[in-house]
């Protein structure tokens, strides 16, 4: 039989055993530390910043109106004999556009060339008189009362005679009234009135609207700040003016400023300026709106950047410019005017930088991104998408 101590020893040896066996089960298997995952890229479109001449312009909103538009009437009253004009059609200046009953007015010139005939004749004779009594009287034969007398006819003949020729003309011009002609080269509206009428100089509406269509002018509004910029562009010859429709998007035509109103509005703190444009195709219509952009100077070598690219943060304006290892960076910048979806940047930009145009909701300084091209910018993410419940 196995002594106490003897079994002691063994049970000693198998706890022991049974441990390190425990052990080499459980413990983890040796290997090397494993190093931090690198964070994905950001999906972004870029574009490079452009250098170049900009334009600075000023927009304003304008009326076109004509430089010569008259509501055609009569001078005269009588009959409307005939209309010699299409509606909505070109005239020429002196064009004949209607035509009045012209008897009674042919008959009053009638009468004025008959009576100047007349006191014409009755002049003749006076002075024929007066010359015939001249020699008696400085013979003796006559008085000098009759040669006086003879004289004051010959005068009061002329001055008859005299007062007939303006009669005549004053009857001529009444009977060149009968034919209404155009004033100036344009288009005809609407008819307002039909032949066989009777028509008067007091008629309201008159016969039609002629309007000058080429050239035209706009009258425009810009803030009353803008003065001294505006009047600059006029003295160095770069004031040029652009006319674009309502919706602000097609050029209607382009053409030159003519003048700034001489008063500011107070109550809108606004001028008046007015442009004339050649209006070679029509495109502006007398009373439409439309959108006028002025140029005042070009800037060369000027910094612009999609408008996209630039932000709104705490500290005021900036972009995320891309470095060579296509990490970003916030850059403060002062932005200037933005117009045809480019902001011109006065300051924080060299020209030779690229900026991030979408995208930049997942960005903050040191983000590594990936640009991405023209026909994979629907993987970008930017913050519409994110406003709408799409990114985590």
């Amino acid at each position: 039989m196995p002594s106490r101590k003897t079994l002691l020893l063994v049970g000693t040896v198998l706890l022991i055993g049974a441990g390190g066996g425990a052990y080499f089960l459980h413990s983890p298997a040796p290997s090397h530390a494993a190093e931090p995952a690198a964070p994905p890229l950001v999906p972004v479109t870029a574009a490079h910043v452009h250098k170049g001449a900009v334009p600075i312009v000023l927009e304003g909103l304008g009326t076109v109106t004509p430089i010569n538009t008259a509501t055609i009437r009569t001078q005269v009253q009588g009959t409307l004999e005939s209309v010699n004009f299409v509606e909505g059609k070109d005239v020429k200046r002196g064009d004949e556009l209607a035509k009045i009953d012209p008897r009674v007015f042919e008959a009053q010139v009638d009468q004025a060339e008959a009576a100047l005939a007349r006191d014409q004749a009755g002049l003749k004779n006076a002075q024929a008189n007066f010359a015939r009594t001249q020699p008696l009287a400085a013979r003796g034969f006559a008085t000098q009362q009759l040669l006086d007398t003879q004289d004051s006819q010959v005068a009061q003949g002329k001055g008859t005679v005299e007062l007939d020729k303006a009669a005549l003309e004053a009857a001529q011009t009444q009977l060149s009234y009968t034919t209404i002609t155009a004033p100036f080269n344009g288009i005809t509206g609407i008819r307002h009135i039909d032949p066989g009428n009777i028509v008067h100089p007091t008629d309201a509406t008159g016969l039609v609207i002629l309007t000058q269509m080429q050239p035209i002018s706009i009258i425009f509004t810009l803030p009353s700040t803008d003065i001294p910029n505006v009047q600059k562009a006029i003295a160095s010859g770069e004031a040029s003016v652009d006319a674009y429709d309502a919706a602000n998007t097609h050029k209607l035509d382009h053409g030159s400023l003519m003048l700034i109103d001489n008063q500011v509005d107070a109550s809108t703190g606004t001028v008046r300026l007015k442009a004339s444009f050649p209006n070679e195709k029509k495109n502006l219509w007398p009373g439409s709106f439309v959108n006028i952009h002025l140029t005042i100077a070009i800037r060369h070598d000027a910094v612009t950047v999609p408008l996209t690219a630039v932000q709104q943060g705490p500290s005021g304006t900036f972009v995320y410019v891309i470095d060579a290892n296509h990490v970003v960076n916030a850059r403060e910048i002062k932005a200037g005017q933005s117009r045809e979806d480019k902001v011109l940047i006065d300051q924080g930009l060299s020209g030779d930088e690229t900026v991030v145009t979408a995208g930049q909701y997942r960005l903050k300084p040191g983000t590594s991104v990936e640009v991405v091209p023209d026909n994979r910018k629907d993987v970008v993410q930017n913050a519409t998408t994110a406003s709408a419940g799409m990114l985590p």
